[in-house]
């Protein structure tokens, strides 16, 4: 790997020119209040520059309800406001300010000027800050508005309550993705996109640039160059078509990557890709044109004092390393966009993930929906969609109607299509659970606690060739199986309580011994690698969260189970799988 990829906070689109902003700010919030509206323009920020105090330092980029902020509070919170005195140096070129997440609407100002709003609490976003800088110091203001309670703030699993409860748990409130600025020259690589092509042993680049001229393109395999191309930019956009002269497949377990480096203008910019492609072939999924089961884990995304951040990259990659040591080749990364860094090392290690949005707070039967989802979706799928681990998308999660109302077909078929447009190359499931309109595959979430029942009904799969399920049978009309694909990408939940902090709560509550859990989990589990009709499975879930206790580990990451315990789970999830032997 290049060296400034296992440093930067986004590694597929890295300069040598960033400066990291995490770290002390001073800063300051207001408890949430009755009748809260965000702001339609600059001048709440504006007047909050003028006016405000700063009591609190806090540690970015955790959230000020984690305990790594420094603050630690997790109430409500309607406005966060941070400042930093900053040193620049413009050099003659340009000045972005990145931030990878703020939650939810971020106003930024710079020496009290407007440099840009965001609207989104999961997508990164950067404003070109060259004009209203000056070599020296600088300072930076940035407000953060949230309200998760008025159905149109995606918010993923952030309680809605004021405490957490179910699979609720404690909200996040302003930024919590790495702050850092990057230099640029006055001509500079705007974005990527990257088309491996396994078959032809290339992959195709697509760059828009900023100015005209060559685009150097050259690649790399553990350091040896493998491949080098030129394509002249007349228009800020252009493709080049990079032959590889050796094949390296990125496979599941086995996550080889090529370093890329990219030169225009006086611009450097390093990325990565891996080799490999995914497509549906009857009930398959195919990897490089090999059927490959799909062994997942459900991880949510959060730590105990950093909530939605973790503390470091080792806890980023702990995930991981926990996860296939008990079996599993990937995970649904469910309910928020993951850090950057942490698909760095899915990428690296061969993990088999699915990018999913934080979809629940949304009322999906208001006609604001759409224009509330759709442009923070697509800012996700272009950040993410380089990202080779990610097999397929999910922007929705249960999207059960509200208050009666029943959600809008049409929302989900818009930001189906739209995702189809913007990426053809995986699949779409339009909403992981349901109400399905239309999806590439057809997923089910099943949380029976009865093994043979949960075999017996799905294997009606295979005999009758008809899927057999609660929402398709509790919900009569609501949806529609047409022989999709077809995963359960929610089972188990098997309640295995150990944290005393918290009231813990689980879908399965009735197993008492380590043998009792294992037998089960095996049992439930078999029913799916055993059934020739299914490409994967996702088990409920990796660790615990707060008091939702029905992980694997806890939420510390440390072991619930004796070893033997974990060989059985592990067992499980490896066996032979029936699709892979079609």
């Amino acid at each position: 790997m290049m060296e400034n990829l296992c440093t930067h906070p986004n590694p597929q689109f890295a300069r040598e020119t960033f400066q990291n902003l995490n770290g002390e700010w001073d800063f300051g919030f207001k408890k949430a209040a009755r009748g809260f509206r965000f702001s339609t323009d600059f001048s709440r920020a504006e007047k909050l520059y003028a006016a405000a105090s700063y009591p609190h330092k806090i540690n970015v980029p955790f959230c000020p309800e984690s305990a790594l902020s420094g603050i630690g509070y997790t109430d409500f919170i309607n406005l966060a406001w941070y400042r930093k005195s900053v040193r620049i140096q413009k050099g003659g070129g340009r000045v972005f300010l990145h931030l990878g997440a703020a939650d939810y609407l971020t106003t930024v100002l710079v020496n009290g000027k407007s440099a840009g709003r965001h609207t989104g609490g999961y997508t990164s976003f950067a404003f070109e800050i060259t004009d209203l800088v000056q070599d020296g110091e600088n300072e930076l203001f940035i407000l953060c508005e949230d309200e998760t309670r008025n159905g149109l703030v995606p918010s993923g699993k952030q309680s809605a309550r004021k405490k957490s409860y179910g699979c609720s748990y404690t909200r996040t409130t302003g930024i919590w993705q790495s702050v850092y600025l990057e230099y640029t020259p006055q001509n500079y690589i705007e974005s990527i996109r990257l088309y491996p092509d396994p078959a032809a042993g290339r992959v195709t680049i697509h760059a828009t640039l900023c100015g005209k001229g060559d685009l150097h393109c050259e690649a790399f395999y553990k350091g040896k160059s493998v491949g080098e191309q030129e394509a002249e930019s007349a228009s800020g956009e252009t493709i080049a078509q990079l032959p590889l002269s050796e094949s390296h497949l990125w496979e599941a377990g086995n996550g080889r990557l090529y370093d890329l480096r990219l030169s225009f203008a006086g611009d450097t910019v390093e990325s990565y890709f891996g080799l490999r492609s995914v497509r549906l072939n009857g009930m398959r999924f195919l990897l490089n044109e090999k059927s490959v089961f799909q062994r997942l884990v459900l991880d949510q995304g959060y730590y105990r004092d950093g909530i939605y951040t973790a503390p470091d990259d080792a806890a980023l990659l702990q995930d991981i390393e926990l996860a296939q040591s008990v079996g599993f080749n990937g995970a649904r990364l469910h309910q928020k966009v993951f850090d950057p860094r942490f698909l760095y090392f899915c990428d690296k290690r061969g993990y088999l993930v699915w990018g999913e949005y934080g979809s629940w707070g949304l009322d999906t039967s208001s006609p604001q929906a759409l224009e509330a989802f759709l442009p923070q979706w697509l800012e996700a799928l272009a950040r993410d969609c380089n990202h080779p681990s990610i097999v397929g998308w999910c922007p929705f999660n249960e999207t059960w109607d509200t208050h009666g109302r029943k959600q809008r077909d049409g929302l989900l078929l818009a930001v189906y299509e739209a995702t189809k447009a913007f990426d053809p190359t995986r699949p779409c499931i339009d909403t992981s659970g349901n109400f399905h309109v239309k999806t590439d595959i057809y997923d089910v979430h099943d949380y029976r606690y009865d093994p043979a029942e949960f075999k017996s009904s799905f294997d009606r799969l295979v005999t009758d060739g008809e899927l057999y399920e609660h929402v398709l049978n509790d919900h009569p009309g609501r949806q529609h199986y047409n022989g999709e694909p077809t995963f359960v990408s929610e089972y188990g939940g098997i309640k295995w309580a150990t944290d005393v902090q918290y009231k813990s709560w689980g879908y399965g509550e009735d197993v008492h011994t380590e043998e009792e859990f294992a037998a089960r989990y095996a049992g439930l589990t078999a029913a799916l690698t055993g059934n020739c009709k299914m490409f994967g499975f996702c088990y409920t879930q990796l660790y615990d969260v707060e008091q939702e206790q029905n992980g694997l580990f806890t939420y510390d990451r440390t072991p619930k189970f004796s070893a033997g315990t974990y060989a059985k789970i592990k067992a499980a999830n490896e066996a032979a799988a029936a699709i892979e032997q079609e």
